[in-house]
């Protein structure tokens, strides 16, 4: 373990990044690691225990609301209110945000928007998922209730953000604007450890990532480009790859590591696509930002969109820079048809 560096002991050193805090935002980070640890363990025990399939509900999405989507909400929504740095959070899995009134919280300066566990539709069969949390600084005085403009900031005033994917290992990645690190959580002794510091995405990539089932759904300029990416390749003649997992965070977590894009475009039907600004697309576009790649909606930079709802949702092209921008190219060559 000699050279070994947990997640506290990065935060701890890393404490100067804050401009704005003496220590609240680095404990707010391991509130978040420590409820991420639990749900890491729930998920590896799936098909053990009962946390498999449906509730029989559905969330506010209109989604089915499996077993493991309650726990994972009711883990962070716990040790977020019991750590006392933060005044209120919200949830995929909530219609409303949640104020927290202990005496503590209300003095709280961070509010968090968290998805508890992304892609909660391979859970049953045994493919990554994750969680996707963003962190902002309230607007609203301490000593009260958080509101809801609390939460309605765009993405460009976060203070933090990350997401956990629990995979073949599980990981912990995240910024506070200041680069982006991972972290491996080591089972034998329950700590994230920094194992790909300062995380850089390549400019460029040969990996596509979208449903390609909703091909016909989607605009002229979004096919074309899709149409591109199976046809040629960056440079070359060969064509891109095809990959889709099918959970944002593991589709983006692959990109950022190799290169690539992974696009949630509008479509027939969703105008606006299906993935929310607030909790989803705001905190990986920080992360891809800060990584050096772009994330935009094909016309508008996603962290430049002024948010209206707590659920509102948006198209999204993220990734390396150089298919990002090809990807708008498509689009902006088809605006006007």
């Amino acid at each position: 373990m000699i050279g070994v560096q947990t997640l506290d002991e990065f935060i701890i050193r890393r404490q100067a990044d804050f401009p704005y805090a003496t220590g609240e935002l680095s404990r707010l980070l391991r509130n978040i690691a420590l409820a991420s640890k639990i749900v890491n363990r729930e998920v590896n025990k799936a098909g053990l225990v009962d946390v498999l399939g449906t509730t029989g509900n559905t969330n506010v999405q209109g989604e089915e609301v499996k077993k493991l989507d309650i726990l994972a909400n009711k883990t962070f929504i716990a040790s977020l209110e019991l750590g006392g740095h933060c005044c209120g959070v919200a949830s995929e899995e909530n219609e409303e945000f949640i104020a927290f009134d202990g005496p503590s919280s209300v003095q709280g300066k961070y509010i968090v928007a968290i998805d508890p566990l992304d892609g909660s539709s391979n859970i049953d069969v045994n493919v990554s998922v994750g969680t996707i949390f963003s962190i902002y600084r309230r607007v609203s005085p301490t000593g009260n209730a958080c509101v809801a403009e609390d939460f309605l900031q765009k993405g460009t005033d976060q203070a933090g953000a990350g997401y956990v994917i629990y995979g073949s290992s599980t990981m912990l990645v995240y910024t506070t604007g200041y680069g982006v690190n991972g972290f491996t959580l080591d089972p034998s002794i329950g700590e994230f450890c920094l194992s790909h510091p300062d995380l850089t995405i390549p400019q460029g990539g040969k990996t596509y990532s979208v449903n390609t089932g909703n091909f016909f759904n989607f605009s002229e300029g979004v096919q074309n480009y899709i149409n591109y990416c199976k046809s040629r390749g960056q440079g070359s003649s060969s064509p891109y790859s095809s990959r889709y997992i099918g959970s944002m965070v593991a589709d983006i977590h692959r990109n950022l590591i190799t290169g690539g894009i992974y696009l949630y475009p509008s479509l027939d039907g969703h105008p606006n696509g299906k993935l929310r600004l607030v909790y989803e697309c705001n905190p990986m576009s920080f992360i891809v930002e800060q990584a050096g790649g772009m994330a935009t909606d094909g016309y508008t930079r996603i962290l430049d969109i002024e948010p209206h709802e707590l659920h509102q949702r948006t198209p999204i092209f993220i990734g390396s820079s150089e298919m990002v921008l090809k990807a708008k190219e498509f689009l902006e060559n088809c605006k006007d048809d």
